[in-house]
């Protein structure tokens, strides 16, 4: 049984990795774990002699496959937890991720295939983010960045890449939301904000809210 601390890290790792190639920085785990960099290269170590980890000094760390299944079972759960809690606790999808990091260390693979059975096999979380099936297979599609729209192409809001509860909220505000009808109507030359059609709503919105929305025309 992997504890809370290893769990927190494999998931780290998976994630910081799909964003980069190679190994992954000690820096980079550190930040995002909030933790210090010679308590980041301990946990290595230990991972590294459970063989979920590959880790070599000053080079960095990557997951082995071991690593990776386990680090696809967390976030299996955590994503399961997040659309039970908005589907039918009543939470807002700014409220789910810090309760669903609580409820992702519970161990067991009955209730997690139960619960995934009882929301009828969901492929994607509240966020859009895929939800790995039993077999830990993601179903992906193709998406983009809001910025990369062409002006007057219609797409459909598909996840977000920001997940902060402040960001959710702003789109909140905004009526923006998994499934919502967007369609950019002018890019502005000098700053690069967008005028967008979002659902019945005209707005502008800046780049970098842009660069966190992910549609798919």
């Amino acid at each position: 049984m992997q504890t809370l601390s290893t769990e927190d890290y494999l998931k780290a790792i998976y994630h910081v990795s799909q964003s980069s190639s190679g190994a992954v920085a000690t820096t980079s785990i550190a930040k995002q774990i909030g933790a210090k960099p010679s308590s980041v290269t301990d946990m290595f170590k230990k991972l590294s002699d459970q063989n979920l980890v590959k880790y070599q000094k000053y080079q960095g760390v990557s997951l082995t496959n071991e690593g990776v299944k386990t680090a696809l079972r967390i976030i299996r759960k955590h994503r399961l937890w997040e659309s039970f809690l908005v589907s039918h606790l009543n939470f807002n999808w700014d409220e789910v991720h810090q309760v669903a990091e609580q409820l992702e260390h519970i161990q067991s693979e009955k209730l997690t295939n139960e619960l995934e059975r009882f929301l009828d096999y969901p492929t994607h979380d509240p966020h859009g983010d895929p939800i790995p099936n039993r077999a830990l297979f993601m179903k992906t599609y193709n998406k983009i960045l809001l910025t990369e729209l062409p002006v007057n192409k219609e797409c459909v809001c598909v996840g977000v890449k920001d997940n902060s509860s402040d960001f959710l909220r702003y789109l909140d505000r905004r009526q923006i939301g998994i499934g919502t009808p967007l369609q950019v109507l002018h890019r502005e030359d000098f700053d690069d904000s967008l005028h967008i059609q979002a659902g019945k709503s005209t707005l502008m919105i800046t780049k970098k809210t842009a660069e966190n929305i992910y549609v798919k025309s």
